[in-house]
């Protein structure tokens, strides 16, 4: 495990941030535009995320850098911008950290499909390779493999990323199957957690997919397939289209109460995925308060 996650464990559960596209999306960004975009033509408005994640209590937060390597950046015409849009992401985060919080890069998905040929896995590794390279130089602290459909792809960023030196978070989707317990292929929590870890992997984890109440048990079983630390960052709930746009119901408060559990379960790092706000990171913040 790298020296920085123990450092940061060794003191008690650490609260992560929350949504940055269901924020941005509040600020202007209209569907189907590429976030990372506003990492030059708006970094006020990104920074002010940032910031709001700060101020709320996040002892990490990301950067709005998730759809930043190569591939997903020329589905925008951008990949000849690939290196000012990363670096700009984690500059934008790091001046709103501050001395308040670390820096964890996002990394997505690449878009394609090994099973279909659409790519090869000494391709990927490429991809994945230099989006990483471009966010260890500009200063992040940690990078977060994070929204991963394809085990094989979540590896192959893993070991790309671990060439950085900088400590790697790397999570899976799980929505899917009768219990809502598996990968999109089919990988279950005890599998995910051997492969990545393989990969060299410090933290293992779920983000995306669905509701919190659906993390306890993933949690639970992450935790009994690994003594890695567990990085947990469930949805607002379900969401439901309105305009065309994803609207989610669940409450901070209502989240929130799910914590002691996770807590339980085995979580070191907590914080939220779609449709939450900095209110939500306060709400997990209070419940860990009330935990002691």
């Amino acid at each position: 495990m790298h020296v920085l996650i123990e450092q940061l464990t060794s003191t008690g559960t650490v609260v992560t941030d929350g949504a940055w596209a269901t924020q941005l999306y509040q600020l202007g960004l209209q569907v189907g535009q590429c976030p990372e975009r506003w990492n030059l033509e708006h970094p006020d408005r990104v920074q002010q995320v940032a910031r709001s994640y700060v101020e709320a209590g996040s002892l990490i937060i990301l950067t709005n850098t998730f759809g930043g390597n190569r591939l997903s950046l020329a589905r925008h015409g951008l990949a000849d911008q690939i290196r000012a849009l990363n670096q700009a992401g984690v500059e934008i985060s790091l001046r709103a950290a501050g001395q308040q919080a670390l820096v964890f890069a996002s990394v997505g998905p690449s878009g394609k499909m090994l099973l279909t040929g659409d790519t090869t896995v000494e391709e990927l590794h490429a991809v994945f390779q230099e989006q990483c390279e471009l966010l260890a130089e500009a200063g992040a602290d940690g990078l977060v493999i994070e929204t991963m459909s394809d085990l094989e792809e979540a590896a192959i960023a893993v070991r790309a990323a671990k060439t950085t030196g900088l400590p790697v978070v790397a999570c899976m989707v799980f929505a899917s199957g009768r219990d809502k317990d598996r990968t999109l292929m089919g990988n279950t929590p005890e599998q995910v957690a051997q492969a990545l870890i393989q990969a060299g992997a410090d933290v293992v984890g779920a983000n995306c997919g669905q509701g919190i109440e659906g993390f306890v048990p993933i949690c639970r079983r992450l935790r009994s397939a690994t003594d890695l630390p567990i990085w947990i960052k469930p949805n607002a709930g379900l969401p439901e289209l309105v305009d065309g746009r994803p609207q989610y119901r669940q409450t901070p408060e209502q989240f929130a109460s799910y914590i002691p559990a996770l807590v339980e379960a085995g979580a070191a790092f907590l914080g939220g995925c779609c449709g939450t706000s900095p209110e939500f990171i306060r709400a997990i913040r209070n419940q860990l308060a009330q935990l002691g």
